[in-house]
């Protein structure tokens, strides 16, 4: 894999973001292959379809890139507000990809695979709206805070430019698979759960070391009053996906 844009592919275009869009789109149909069957070679979409940028001719699954020059931060820039809770309500967005560069470089330096079925609306941040003298005047974009992603669900196939094994890869969103559901709201719980197990030091753990999160749970959802009998269901839940093992007497163990 070339960790190198083509940058000679960007010496027609005066606009910078027009540049960047030529130079990492080229750079993914050249290089990116599919992280769900393994296809080597991504399609991408003509005529700037609004939703996905590429697509994989073998398994159908879409994608959108998201770019970034300089280090990932803790959040991304999207579009509009409403549209992507819309996508996320609807189970009718793509997949994301999420591209960080050195511009002076020309040169990749990570790129993360983020599936579909782990964006909820808390992920997603509602940006002030645009002011009444600008051209779009009132509209709202939005900001994927990439923090509030499951570690399960941040997949990296390149990391610090070191191109990772496509092997583990795609074993790697095998696994996070066990963790689809369409139903948002349970969605968002499982998730949350997720989280604060994966902020557990050790791998295995008890039902106490979970606990410690509860007020942050109780803030996070205030209309839940029974906040330890939900987390007792989606540590079962967990249980049943085959993300963590139930050692008993309310000790578990994680898998993935």
């Amino acid at each position: 894999m070339n960790l190198h844009f083509n940058l000679s592919l960007a010496d027609n275009y005066k606009n910078e973001s027009q540049k960047i869009r030529v130079l990492t789109e080229s750079w993914v149909a050249d290089n990116m292959f599919c992280p769900h069957c393994g296809t080597l070679k991504l399609n991408h979409f003509e005529n700037n379809k609004p939703v996905a940028d590429f697509y994989c001719p073998v398994c159908g699954n879409q994608y959108e890139l998201k770019s970034k020059d300089g280090g990932f931060g803790k959040k991304i820039n999207d579009g509009a507000y409403d549209t992507m809770i819309q996508r996320i309500s609807s189970n009718d967005n793509p997949d994301f990809f999420i591209l960080n560069y050195e511009k002076n470089e020309g040169v990749v330096n990570d790129f993360v695979f983020i599936p579909k079925h782990f964006f909820i609306p808390q992920i997603i941040e509602k940006r002030k709206p645009l002011s009444p003298a600008a051209r779009r005047a009132g509209w709202t974009g939005c900001n994927i805070l990439l923090n509030e992603i499951p570690e399960q669900g941040r997949i990296p196939i390149i990391k610090n430019r070191v191109v990772l094994p496509q092997k583990s890869v795609i074993e790697k969103v095998q696994k996070g698979n066990l963790l689809i559901t369409n139903d948002i709201n349970a969605r968002g719980w499982l998730f949350d759960i997720l989280i604060y197990v994966n902020k557990i030091d050790t791998i295995e753990f008890t039902l106490d070391d979970i606990y410690q999160f509860e007020l942050e749970l109780s803030a996070k959802h205030p209309q839940n009053n029974n906040i330890r009998p939900k987390i007792r269901q989606q540590l079962q839940e967990l249980r049943d996906r085959k993300v963590i093992e139930f050692l008993g007497q309310g000790r578990y163990r994680k898998i993935i």
